[in-house]
């Protein structure tokens, strides 16, 4: 039986080591082996990053969609694909994780303020070209038909 000092220290040594270590306790039910502190702090973690994942993706997909609405003498089939393929990642975490679906509600104009800065960074228009409030109800910015003709 490892002790918590033990199970710390494989965590410190070796990360690879101890996440198939501990997957092979809880495989096992070997509860009381389990580093309960460092696998909570994982699991956290793992939280966190689905949820930058997704803001990430919805700030690709604002930022296209400005510069789409904005620059339209400049549209291509990039600024197109990658609309629809941050679009996809976001309806595939929805699919993973339904229970994203608030989360994109509640960083929405977050996520625009930044899209709207990185837009005006990548145009090299000025800010308040871009309207504060995003033009782009969620509906549509999720909807892989729509584009801001």
């Amino acid at each position: 039986m490892q002790t918590s000092t033990d199970r710390a220290t494989l965590y410190d040594r070796d990360y690879s080591l101890w996440l198939e270590t501990t997957a092979q306790q809880l495989r096992n039910r070997q509860l009381d082996d389990l580093d309960i502190d460092n696998l909570a702090e994982e699991i956290e973690a793992m939280v966190k990053s689905e949820k930058r994942a997704l803001k990430s993706n919805l700030e690709v997909v604002l930022m296209h969609l400005l510069k789409y609405k904005y620059q339209p003498q400049k549209r291509t089939n990039s600024w197109r694909y990658t609309i629809f393929e941050h679009r996809d990642r976001i309806q595939k975490a929805f699919q993973d994780s339904p229970s994203l679906r608030p989360y994109f509600d509640t960083f929405f104009d977050e996520c625009y303020q930044v899209a709207r800065k990185k837009a005006a960074i990548e145009t090299g228009m000025k800010i308040d070209r871009f309207p504060e409030l995003s033009p782009f109800s969620t509906v549509e910015t999720l909807d892989e038909e729509y584009l801001p003709e």
